[in-house]
């Protein structure tokens, strides 16, 4: 169940450029919200921009009742959120998403995020580190964008970053390691989000090798509760299709194409 309400932002922070970190205070979001959940942020009192902002959730603290957020500039709404100063209040409806990642019973996971993707990542590794084996790839254009990594080491018991260019570790893709790292011992189930090409790649390689692999989709939501239906993907298993927002947006990889 989600709840709409008026927050009040307690801490931001620019990670890089255009890329910023913020943490809102809501008990009754904080204490009900799972890994893999979203939130819809209106990030203005006027008319426009006039939809909500969808941007997952990347930490939960339900000691401080405090959830954060990460997103990166890139148009009109999120550049006004990106305005925001700690003390003001914002228009929040989350969390939501009926699909959230499924971890509790596997020993030893592979997390693979690309860009962005890698945000909502993060608190899946937080929780899942307490009882299985993280093995976490993350995979940035160059080194300008790298974030997260002292906080994904610290959950991981292994973390590989790559950079397209080489500008910061290792060269290349992010599953091109996890493909090699299977070679040797396969994870008990694949974790992703981010770009589709990665997204398919990952699919393709965990249904080739029977490996149960999980993805959080990231389509463009116009609502955020299955009524737009702008975020729709055809179910592999029946006709017709499901919406990340209501559905996901975390989806088997054999239930849905994509």
């Amino acid at each position: 169940m989600s709840v709409v309400e008026q927050v009040q932002i307690v801490t931001k922070e620019q990670l890089k450029k255009d890329i910023f970190k913020i943490a809102i205070q809501s008990e009754k979001m904080t204490q009900i919200a799972l890994p893999g959940q979203f939130l819809e942020i209106r990030v203005n009192e006027n008319i426009e921009p006039f939809l909500r902002r969808p941007i997952s959730i990347s930490k939960i603290n339900p000691e401080k009742n405090e959830l954060e957020f990460i997103f990166q500039v890139k148009g009109k709404g999120t550049g006004i959120l990106s305005t925001k100063k700690v003390g003001d209040k914002i228009d929040i409806m989350g969390p939501l998403g009926k699909g959230t990642f499924q971890f509790k019973t596997y020993k030893k996971i592979s997390i693979i995020g690309g860009g962005i993707g890698i945000f909502p990542l993060y608190e899946l590794a937080r929780q899942a580190s307490h009882n299985a084996e993280i093995t976490a790839y993350l995979g940035f254009r160059n080194k300008d964008f790298v974030v997260l990594e002292d906080e994904f080491s610290q959950v991981s018991n292994k973390l590989v970053i790559t950079t397209d260019d080489g500008s910061y570790q290792e060269k290349g893709f992010a599953i091109d390691f996890l493909k090699k790292d299977c070679e040797t011992q396969k994870p008990d189930c694949i974790f992703a989000c981010g770009p589709l090409p990665m997204l398919r790649a990952v699919r393709d390689f965990a249904i080739e090798n029977d490996i149960p692999a999980q993805v959080s989709l990231e389509e463009r939501m116009g609502c955020g509760i299955g009524i737009c239906l702008g975020c729709a993907v055809k179910d592999k298993n029946a006709e017709g299709y499901k919406h990340v927002c209501k559905d996901g947006p975390v989806f088997d990889v054999n239930s849905v194409e994509f």
